[in-house]
């Protein structure tokens, strides 16, 4: 079952900046600087948990990982975006 997660990060250091961003491209959409939506299975959440443990720098560096719950259409409306808008989170995706 997927479940939906907000990632959040606050990364010290240019070289884990880019290396954080790129792990959770590969896991979800990116909304905003530091800020990721993905829909993922538990697996993978425990996965890209892993894989940003391994980059971090755990006294300098925070990541937030929130789950929003198994309903992304819920998890959608329940977010809130003030002033510029997101791109259409659609456009240019291709389901395989």
């Amino acid at each position: 079952m997927r479940h939906c997660y907000l990632v959040c990060y606050d990364i010290r250091d240019a070289k884990r900046l880019r290396q954080v961003f790129k792990i959770c491209k590969g896991y979800g959409e990116h909304w905003q600087y530091s800020i990721f939506f993905c829909v993922i299975k538990e697996i993978d959440r425990e996965r890209m948990r892993s894989e940003l443990e391994g980059v971090m720098n755990h006294d300098e560096d925070q990541i937030l990982i929130l789950n929003l719950g198994e309903n992304e259409a819920t998890a959608r409306y329940r977010t809130t975006i003030l002033g510029q808008g997101q791109d259409d989170p659609l456009e240019g995706m291709v389901v395989l």
